[in-house]
This record gives C-alpha cells, sequence and structure tokens, in this order.
C-alpha cells in the first residue's frame, strides 16, 4: 500500500513544473473571465479565450504573445471591419483577416504558435453578425484577456529565465558525463557492437536537447536585456555555456560513431581499447568537474585546470596510439581522430575555443 502511495507521490512530484502552470493557467482564465465580464458588458468569454492562448511559461514570452495578440487583433479586426463594411461578413472578410494577422505575426516574429493565435483571436474579435461598437468590446477584451495572461505568467515558473537554462545547463552536463563514463567502463572490458551502438543512440538523444537548451538560454539572453530583474552578463555567459556544451556533444555523438565504427570492423587492439577507455574516464570526471563549477561558479582558474587535464589525458593517448606498432593504419586513423574529439572538448570546457566567441550562431544572427 505505502509503496503504491509512493509511485502516485512520485507522478506528481516528476511533473510539479507542468502541474504549476496549468494551475496558474486555469486560475488565470477564470480571472480574466471574471474582470472581462466585470469591464466589458458580455466580455468575460472572449479575455478568458485570449488568456489562455496568450499565456506561456514565463513572462517574456507572455509579453511577447500578449503584445502581439493585440497588436495583430487590431491591424487583423480593423481590416476585417472594412471589408465586412464594403463587402458583408463572408469569405473574403475571413480570408482578408487571416491574411493580414499571419503577415502582422510574421512581422513581429512572433512565432508558429501566434501566427494561428492571431488570426483566431481577431475572427473571434470580429464575429460573425457583429457591429462595429459590439467588436470595439471585444476588441477591449482581447486587452484584458492578454494583460491577464501577462500578469499570471510571472507566477508560472518557480525560476527565472536565467534560473532554468542553469538547470538545462547542469542536466544535459551531467548526462554527457554519464555517457562518458559509460562508455570508459564498458570500452573497458571490451569493444562489441551492442555497447557500442547503445552509445550512438544515447549520444543522438543529447544532440535532440540542444535546441531546447539553446532556446531557453536565447530567453534568457532576451529577458535581461530589458527586465532590471537580470543581469545582462549572466544571461551572456549562461548563453556561452550552452553554445559551448553543444560543441562538446557534437564532440560525444562523433566519438560514439567512431567507436561504433570500430567495433564494426573488429579489429581494434585490446591494448588500445583500454588507453581510449582511460582518456574517456577522464573526460567523464572533468566532465562532473565542470558541471558542479557551472553550479557553485567557482574560481574560473578552475576551469582551465579542467580542461588541462583533458588535454593531457588526449596528448598521452595519441602517445600510447602511435607507439603501438601492432595497430593497423585505419584503426589509428580512427582512434586518433578522437583525441582531436577530445581537445575540442577541453577548449569547449574552458570556454577558450574561438569557435565560441568568434563565430555567429543562427539564432543570434540579425
Amino acid at each position: 500500500m505505502k509503496l503504491k502511495q509512493s509511485k502516485i507521490i512520485q507522478i506528481f512530484v516528476k511533473r510539479k513544473a507542468w502541474i504549476r502552470q496549468v494551475l496558474v493557467a486555469s486560475i488565470a482564465a477564470s480571472f480574466a473571465w471574471f474582470i472581462g465580464d466585470l469591464l466589458v458588458e458580455n466580455g468575460g468569454l472572449v479575455a478568458a479565450i485570449i488568456c489562455s492562448l496568450s499565456i506561456r511559461i514565463s513572462m517574456y514570452k507572455s509579453v511577447r504573445e500578449g503584445f502581439g495578440q493585440i497588436i495583430g487583433t487590431a491591424i487583423g479586426a480593423g481590416v476585417a471591419l472594412a471589408t465586412v463594411y464594403f463587402f458583408d461578413f463572408g469569405s473574403l472578410a475571413i480570408g482578408t483577416t487571416v491574411l493580414f494577422c499571419a503577415v502582422v505575426a510574421r512581422a513581429l516574429r512572433l512565432g508558429e504558435v501566434a501566427s494561428v493565435n492571431v488570426p483566431v483571436t481577431a475572427l473571434i474579435v470580429i464575429g460573425p453578425g457583429l457591429d462595429q461598437n459590439l467588436a470595439i468590446h471585444r476588441l477591449g477584451s482581447t486587452l484584458i484577456g492578454a494583460g491577464v495572461a501577462i500578469a499570471f505568467s510571472y507566477f508560472s515558473h518557480a525560476k527565472t529565465p536565467a534560473g532554468r537554462t542553469l538547470d538545462q545547463l547542469t542536466n544535459l552536463g551531467k548526462k554527457i558525463s554519464a555517457l562518458f563514463l559509460t562508455m570508459s567502463n564498458e570500452l573497458n572490458q571490451g569493444l562489441n557492437q551492442t555497447n557500442a551502438s547503445q552509445w550512438l543512440t544515447q549520444a543522438r538523444l543529447l544532440v535532440e536537447e540542444i535546441p531546447k537548451l539553446k532556446a531557453q538560454a536565447l530567453e534568457a539572453k532576451a529577458y535581461a536585456r530589458w527586465s532590471p530583474l537580470e543581469e545582462v552578463d549572466e544571461a551572456e555567459d549562461l548563453y556561452l555555456k550552452a553554445v559551448a556544451l553543444e560543441h562538446i556533444v557534437v564532440q560525444i555523438r562523433t566519438i560514439a560513431r567512431t567507436l561504433f565504427d570500430l567495433s564494426v570492423e573488429k579489429t581494434l587492439l585490446s591494448s588500445s581499447q583500454q588507453e581510449i577507455s582511460k582518456a574517456l574516464l577522464v573526460a567523464g570526471n572533468n566532465m562532473k568537474r565542470k558541471v558542479e563549477v557551472i553550479k557553485t561558479e567557482d574560481l574560473f582558474s578552475a576551469t582551465h585546470e579542467i580542461a588541462d587535464e583533458l588535454r593531457k589525458a588526449a596528448s598521452d593517448l595519441a602517445t600510447a596510439l602511435i607507439r603501438n606498432k601492432e595497430l593497423n593504419q585505419d584503426d589509428l586513423v580512427r582512434s586518433i581522430s578522437i583525441v582531436s574529439n577530445l581537445e575540442i572538448m577541453a577548449d569547449s570546457l574552458d570556454e577558450s575555443s574561438p569557435a565560441l566567441r568568434q563565430v555567429m550562431t543562427p539564432d543570434e544572427a540579425p
């Protein structure tokens, strides 16, 4: 009985962030209904709908969504009302409304969700058979709903955008460390295709987490630019760490692919496998230390020490592989590529790589 209760509790604990967001959205919609009905005749429903469409997991996203919804709806509804005035309510008015709202949403860079929400909101505002006054009332309800969504979005998440970025950085860093340690341990016992395929699968899953991390880091940067509650330098530093972690994920995926190819050939010497295992062990442990540095904001010198240890491990691996005269040329070339991957990873650990600071990523492009 206690075991079942524990499992039920764990279900809610693991989903506490989602539960919080759902509860906040529900309360916000109810409050929007109340305010909408209070300030605008029969305006509660529209206000509640707009609030539900606009509220997001952070204030920054809700502000973008809310203001974009208001501006897009006002333009779309204005065009639609003019069309209705000249041509009556019909397919032409609907098409014109959707077209202009989509163009406005695109111009404001509101994203895919708003590209749907803004036309829907405008259609709700104009409605069939509405006169201009009632449409203006509904536009007022839209303003109320968006305003309530912006206000309640502050409570949607327990942490700031920077805090959420830090959480994602540490979680992904722990997964990278765990995969390196798993690869090292299993490789030390002998390379086989079954294990190598699992490593490659896990590495690919890590790659899929990068877009979410980059999006969160970009949100932290954007939020810090206009919010007096956030430090711009801190947000910039977190974004740099996100890019560095992206580079590390690319390297671990490449290493996993190299080991998979070697497992297919089945010619890599046991001694070389053990040497690679030692280097991967250093990579895993130093990645774990890097995560602790990120969490505790340790001294900057600690990151250089971590990176230098990995560079030494990569150098030792290269020396051992080259000295092994029994290693065939194909296996030597593939194994030496792992050395390069570890050196690139070291440059990302201490964030010294020019590729991190001197290359604009697509997300940063104007």
